[in-house]
């Protein structure tokens, strides 16, 4: 049986590159989307290129209960890779809670659930729009976690 690896975002540009790749690398691969910056199609065209259909479920990640009987559905997922995310810098300015939102709780959400499912890794993937010449590449996002945040996320684990 192949390893299992689900991609949130998986039929984005990124995503589905990643997918198409982790195909050729021997995984199945389970692909979450809420298709709010992509379309089915793209799923159509994963298989062309790497002549395996990967499994998709048209959902959203802020969807807790959603995510959990996808995790119940395909049980045996080893990791995640998380790029299901929004990014545009001019509306984030426009509409901050609502990328607070999808960009955190969809996060939360997902390190919640891995536990309950035996999930052992995941990789956050998030786009980094610079403005001018940086000092140093690559580009280092480094922050502070709140104290609570932190003991939160240690207990998840």
């Amino acid at each position: 049986m192949k390893e299992r690896i689900l991609v949130t975002g998986g039929t984005g540009y990124i995503g589905s590159h990643t997918v198409v790749e982790l195909q050729n690398s021997g995984y199945e691969v389970i692909i979450i989307d809420n298709l709010s910056n992509s379309n089915a199609d793209v799923v159509d065209n994963i298989e062309k290129v790497s002549g395996i259909r990967p499994v998709f479920e048209k959902l959203d990640c802020l969807d807790f209960d959603g995510l959990d009987a996808v995790f119940n559905k395909y049980k045996g997922i080893k990791a995640i890779i998380h790029f299901a995310a929004s990014k545009a810098v001019g509306e984030s300015v426009e509409k901050p809670l609502l990328y607070y939102r999808n960009n955190l709780v969809s996060l939360i959400n997902l390190l919640e659930l891995m536990p309950k499912h035996g999930i052992e890794g995941i990789v956050f993937s998030s786009s980094c729009t610079v403005y001018g010449e940086p000092d140093e590449l690559p580009v280092l996002l480094l922050m502070e976690i709140p104290n609570r945040l932190m003991k939160r996320l240690l207990e998840i684990q």
